[in-house]
């Protein structure tokens, strides 16, 4: 019983819910009908998918072109910058894969210098920071690759903080020790730099470069540090293999400018600023001397001689010898008076007494005298970089003149002013004779510039050609909107909004025909009101005009059968 009467129940309520769908799905039916047949449906859908292409086409010619701001970005930088361009409020895009971010072109300078102003992007590298959080248990052979990862991170965020710099790797490759010296490995590294655009980098930073890598590592000597740039352009090189570094060639090239500069501004005033060239070519000696000599002067003449030290020693020996013996009083008694060996002998004595007296004979005398010699002790160390030779080309155009027609001309300098030329250009450049400089002065007229210069066409210049890119792009618009119009929009707004033809039957059975609203019917039945004199034309015309609007439904219903079938249709709903 209950079974039963579950069962009218379930099927009393379902039988409402199909009704429903029913009535929706037939509502939605004759939506759809009504719809198709509405001849608006199709020009409405027609009009708006041209909107949408022409919108969409001109949102493309006014979007920004995108460049690239930063490429291969650590995932922390990456925060930091995107959260940056997010509170300016500046649109940005990342390209194929992530590897690149883009920003509109007409700011990226801007934004480079503005987030390198807040120390963004700071760089991925990895420093000492790795042996903070090792594992407890870890091998020797990991913490030592780890200490090498965090040596070269910290190598390079060191060179990264150089102006021209943009990127660096470093590569350390340390030292193994051994017992046996010729098993010994000394430590080489490699630095791959990736410079700014437009900047380089000097011998003497790429010295500071090496220097501070072969400091920085234990045993690495500043031959094995090799230096190349992103364009694999080897910076470093072998002083050994080299006769001048970088270093030393740019102090060529600065001597030469000085002495250049030197004289073309003091024959600028007088010759003018385009009328004179000047060369100069500089001989720098970048050896290292140090001389050391030692000068004696000629002795001096006796009385204006310097006496150092004097030393005088006097002895004789004669018969009557001085006292001697036992200290007492007789050995104390002085001695009988002895001949003086300064009194000359008497000379009426015989020959035989001419002999020198006995004391005499014994007679020793020892004078040394010590004077001061000059002496001299010079150590020089000569200069690197010195000046050997200077040699200067100066050209010195034509003077220019009016004649005596009041035109100008041009007229070669004379012989004297040539030598005031060479006398001003000596005293600029500091000229020496003991040196070997030389100087050459010569007067020529120099050519045109005007005859070698290319002149760019307007429509070839960088300027024209971007306007013309861009104008291009609103013209590709405007084209793209006039031919969806000529060939989509125009076509169904004159088949769908124009008048219909309404043939209707009239009472008499006669075929009524009205095109628009400004044709008035007319029947192929003359009118019997009418008058005969005038009944022939009207009927003639009004027989021609019926043939012609019938000729017109003919074409209409070869054309587009669909309208004549929708306007059947409508006369059958009218008629029911």
């Amino acid at each position: 019983m209950s079974d039963t009467g579950t069962a009218p129940g379930r099927q009393t309520n379902t039988t409402p819910t199909n009704a429903a769908n029913g009535n929706a799905n037939g509502a939605v039916a004759r939506a759809l009908s009504q719809l198709k047949g509405s001849p608006l449906v199709a020009l409405l859908i027609a009009g708006a998918a041209c909107i949408a292409i022409v919108a969409a086409l001109f949102l493309w010619a006014s979007s920004p072109d995108y460049r690239v701001l930063y490429s291969n970005l650590s995932e922390a930088d990456g925060g930091r910058i995107i959260n940056e361009l997010d509170s300016r409020a500046i649109p940005y895009r990342f390209s194929e894969g992530g590897q690149a971010l883009l920003v509109p072109a007409e700011q990226v300078h801007m934004l480079r210098l503005q987030l390198a102003e807040q120390g963004l992007p700071r760089g991925g590298n990895l420093g000492l920071e790795l042996m903070e959080n090792q594992a407890f248990g870890i091998s020797q052979f990991a913490e030592q690759v780890n200490f090498q990862r965090g040596l070269e991170g910290e190598l390079a965020r060191s060179i990264e903080s150089l102006g021209p710099v943009e990127r660096v790797r470093v590569h350390l490759s340390l030292a193994k020790p051994s017992v046996f010296i010729r098993d010994r490995e000394p430590a080489k590294a490699s630095v791959v730099l990736t410079l700014l655009a437009g900047r380089v980098l000097g011998q003497g930073q790429v010295s500071a470069i090496i220097h501070m890598v072969s400091s920085s590592v234990p045993e690495l000597s500043p031959d094995d540090v090799t230096v190349v740039d992103q364009n694999g352009r080897l910076l470093s090189a072998n002083s050994a293999s080299n006769d001048l570094d970088g270093s030393q060639l740019n102090y060529i090239a600065e001597v030469e400018r000085s002495y250049q500069q030197r004289i073309e501004r003091i024959l600028t005033p007088i010759l003018g600023a385009d009328n004179v060239r000047a060369q100069v070519a500089a001989q720098i000696d970048f050896s290292r001397r140090e001389q050391t000599s030692e000068r004696y002067g000629p002795n001096q003449p006796p009385n204006e001689a310097a006496v150092r030290s004097r030393q005088l020693s006097l002895s004789f020996d004669g018969d009557d010898p001085l006292a001697s013996g036992i200290p007492g009083a007789l050995s104390n008694t002085p001695p009988g008076t002895a001949p003086s060996f300064i009194d000359p002998p008497d000379e009426d004595a015989d020959d035989g007494d001419t002999a020198p007296p006995e004391a005499l004979r014994h007679l020793q005398q020892d004078d040394v005298v010590n004077y001061e010699v000059d002496r001299s002790i010079e150590h020089v160390q000569h200069r690197l970089g010195q000046v050997q030779r200077l040699t200067a080309a100066v050209v010195v155009n034509d003077r220019r003149e009016r004649d005596d027609n009041g035109e100008w001309v041009n007229r070669a300098l004379s012989a004297d002013e040539i030598a005031q030329i060479e006398r001003l250009v000596r005293q600029a450049m500091g000229f020496s004779d003991a040196r070997g400089d030389a100087i050459e002065v010569v007067n020529s007229a120099f050519a045109s510039d005007a005859a070698d210069a290319v002149e760019i066409a307007w429509w070839r210049q960088p300027g024209t050609l971007a306007l013309a890119a861009e104008l291009g792009r609103y013209l590709l618009v405007a084209l793209a909107a006039l031919l969806l119009y000529w060939l989509i929009l125009r076509p169904l707004i004159k088949r769908y909004t124009a008048a219909p033809v309404v043939v209707a039957a009239t009472p008499g059975g006669t075929l009524s025909t009205s095109i628009g609203d400004d044709e008035e019917p007319f029947n192929d039945t003359p009118e019997d009101e009418e008058d005969e004199t005038y009944a022939k034309p009207k009927r003639r015309r009004k027989t021609s005009l019926y043939e012609n609007n019938l000729n017109d439904l003919r074409e209409m219903a070869q054309e587009d059968p669909r309208m004549v079938a929708m306007i059947i249709r409508s006369w059958m709903n009218h008629h029911e």
